[in-house]
Formats: C-alpha cells, sequence, structure tokens
C-alpha cells in the first residue's frame, strides 16, 4: 500500500502543474500552417481564416497580429474570446506582381499562456500572361517603349558603344519616328525605319565616346517625334559615364603616370544660418611623375565650382578650386558632393564631400 502511495505522488503532481499551467486564457487553433496551392496572379486575393478555440478558463484577448510583408493583410476577432468559445485570426494575400512560390508569417500576440504564436501561408503564384503594356510600359503618344532610358552605362573615351531599345506602334495607322537635339556622339536608326500598325521594332543607339567633348556622368535629351508630330514628354533619356582608357597602359606607364593627392577629401562647415554662403578651397598635389590634366570637376545641387588655379599640374606641383554652397531654402544636415575627373590612372575619379546643418535664424 505505502509502495502504491509513493507512485501516486508523482502523478497527483504532474495533474496538479497541468492544471496550474491551464489556469487563464489559453489560444488553439487548429492548424498554424496553411497552403493555397497554386493561385493565378491575376485570379484577386487569396482569403484564409485561421480558427482557434480559447481552451482555458480565463478571456482571451488578441492584442495585435503583425504580418511579415506587406502583401498579407491581416484581421481578427477584436473582443474578449470567453472560455470555450472560438475565434480567427484572417489573413489576405495579394498575388500582384509576387510570382513564384511564397512563405509568409503571421505573428500573433495575445494574453494566453503563449503570448506569441507564429502562423505561416504558403504557395505557388503561376505568373499572369504578360501584355504589351507590361512588355512595353512606357509612352510617347501611339509609341510605347521598353523604357525611355538608353543607359549605356560605361563608355571608355576610344569606344564606340551599341545597344537597343524595344518599341511598338499601339495605332491603327503607321508610325514613322524622328529625332531632334541629337548630339554628334549619338546616332539613332529604328528599325524597320517606319512602323506598322501593332508592330514591333527598336532604336539602335550608338555612342561614340571618341566625339564626347566631356567626362564622367553624361545625360542627354532628345526629342522624339511620331510621324513628324510632338507630344508632351516626347523625349528619352541617353546616359553613360564616359572614362578615359587606362587598360592598355604599361606597367612602367602606369608607375610613370600623375597621381592626384587631397589634402582633406571632406570639409565640414559645422553649423551655419541659410542666408550664408559657405566656401571652402580643396586644395590637391600631383604627386605622380608626369603631368595631371585636371578633366572636369562636377557639383551635386546646391554646389558651383570655381575652375582651378591650373588644369595641368606638373610633378610635384600644388594646385586647388573653389566649392560655393548656397544653403537657399534648406534646412537640417546636409551633404553635398563634388566629383573630380584627372587622368590620374589609379583614381580617376575623386568624390569630395561638404557637409554639415543649416540652422533657422
Amino acid at each position: 500500500m505505502k509502495k502504491l502511495f509513493l507512485l501516486l505522488i508523482p502523478l497527483f503532481v504532474f495533474h496538479t502543474v497541468i492544471i496550474a499551467q491551464q489556469k487563464g486564457a489559453y489560444i488553439s487553433f487548429e492548424k498554424e500552417v496553411h497552403d493555397f496551392g497554386k493561385i493565378k496572379e491575376d485570379g484577386g486575393k487569396e482569403e484564409y481564416k485561421f480558427s482557434f478555440t480559447n481552451t482555458g478558463d480565463s478571456p482571451l484577448i488578441i492584442t495585435n497580429v503583425k504580418a511579415s510583408c506587406g502583401c498579407t493583410s491581416p484581421t481578427w476577432t477584436e473582443k474578449p474570446i470567453m472560455p470555450g468559445q472560438k475565434g480567427y485570426v484572417s489573413t489576405v494575400f495579394d498575388p500582384v506582381r509576387r510570382p513564384g512560390k511564397f512563405n509568409k508569417t503571421i505573428f500573433v500576440e495575445s494574453n494566453a499562456e503563449k503570448g506569441r504564436i507564429i502562423l505561416r501561408i504558403t504557395g505557388d503564384v503561376l505568373p499572369r500572361e504578360k501584355t504589351i503594356e507590361d512588355y512595353f510600359p512606357k509612352t510617347i503618344g501611339g509609341l510605347r517603349l521598353e523604357t525611355n532610358h538608353f543607359a549605356f552605362v560605361r563608355v571608355y573615351n576610344n569606344q564606340i558603344k551599341k545597344d537597343t531599345l524595344g518599341i511598338y506602334n499601339s495605332t491603327d495607322s503607321k508610325l514613322k519616328l524622328t529625332f531632334e537635339r541629337v548630339p554628334a556622339y549619338i546616332k539613332l536608326k529604328v528599325v524597320p525605319s517606319e512602323l506598322k500598325p501593332k508592330e514591333k521594332g527598336y532604336i539602335v543607339g550608338e555612342y561614340d565616346g571618341t566625339k564626347v567633348n566631356d567626362w564622367g556622368f553624361v545625360t542627354t535629351r532628345i526629342n522624339v517625334l511620331t510621324n513628324g508630330v510632338t507630344v508632351p514628354s516626347n523625349y528619352i533619356t541617353i546616359s553613360a559615364k564616359v572614362e578615359e582608357d587606362f587598360s592598355r597602359l604599361s606597367q612602367k606607364e602606369i608607375e610613370n603616370a600623375p597621381q592626384i593627392v587631397f589634402e582633406n577629401k571632406n570639409f565640414d562647415f559645422g553649423e551655419t544660418k541659410s542666408k550664408d554662403k559657405i566656401t571652402h578651397e580643396f586644395k590637391f598635389t600631383n604627386n605622380g611623375k608626369s603631368d595631371l590634366h585636371i578633366r572636369k570637376i562636377r557639383a551635386t545641387c546646391g554646389c558651383t565650382t570655381v575652375a582651378p588655379e591650373k588644369k595641368v599640374i606638373k610633378p610635384g606641383e600644388t594646385s586647388s578650386f573653389k566649392a560655393i554652397f548656397t544653403p537657399g531654402g534648406r534646412k537640417g544636415k546636409q551633404r553635398k558632393t563634388v566629383y573630380v575627373t584627372s587622368n590620374d590612372p589609379k583614381s580617376p575619379e575623386i568624390r569630395l564631400m561638404i557637409s554639415g546643418t543649416i540652422i533657422t535664424e
């Protein structure tokens, strides 16, 4: 009898602990993961309600539900759920522009014993069939384009680079394209020369780095006319970063090359009033073994620069240029950038920084 009593003690303690643990609110979901399976991207939003029961002995209150991304919009039972009663957490998944498999998390916070429970929704979004508008989202009148930006990225000063831009005639008439304000270093050709109704084609762009009288990031706007007619926003942007090609230099030529070294690449003007102009002189030295050529100095918004004392700096010589920042209506912290392009093969473009705080008067 004593042995039986000793055996019953652990069971009694275990049962008491379980009962103690069951005290308070307790949230029990029917399932914590839902698989939508395969759904169509253009099939509309999908909703699923996670049902749960308060299996505790106190009112259950859901305090917050948060999804791992904006593609799910959770709602839930906001009133207190009495012991034995049911509630829900509903999640809506929007498949638009989200093709492929997904695995999203919903965090449920409540006054239950488990303060946070993680729910998951999974599935596979089948991509919708793309339309002409998807392939050619930009428009110039009845002409549709893949993009209105020809980005040639990097073009060396001894290089001619080509690229293409897809176009589509969305009208019921023929379209013939012509171009205005085309600089000498850019050539544009339309293939076919005349687009039939609902016909695809492309613009062949050619960027001649040998003819660009500029350095660094160069942007050009070119007007596009359809059948000789000008319409609003009828331009394409052509950009390239024009750089000197140092790839053919020998090791000896690199060792004997110029080297631009600034005393300081960053200038902090501290605090100033908006009516004050900030002027700073950036000093630099040619620490190389041949002439340093300053190709270009380009400042970002709010800054102007004064040309350096010399654009050709002999080895060992020092020069400088002024950067002027006009705050205007700006307030708070400011960071402005000045780019210096030179024939230093190791540092062909150097970024200088002007920073500080504009205080209210």
